[in-house]
């Protein structure tokens, strides 16, 4: 069972409120997405980090239900 994309930014928004995010869907299939995420809590904090940030706010749903994420992760000014 796939994602849209409209789950995948509600999830992340939820655990980063203040977050600007954009998602593409890649293939149409609903399994292999693009998201930019720009939130202040990114500011300082190493890309890897900043993944695993995102990667949580999904709740155990990538490599799952959601297949592939690309990410572009900012803080605000970057």
């Amino acid at each position: 069972m796939a994602m849209n994309a409209e789950d995948i930014s509600s999830l992340i928004k939820a655990a980063l409120p203040d977050a600007e995010v954009t998602i593409q869907d890649l293939r149409g299939d609903g399994d292999h997405y693009a998201a930019t995420v720009v939130s202040a809590k990114f500011a300082g904090v190493p890309r890897v980090r900043r993944h695993q940030m995102v990667y949580a706010a999904l709740q155990g749903r990538m490599g799952g239900v959601l297949h592939a994420l690309a990410l572009q992760t900012f803080a605000p000014g970057e």
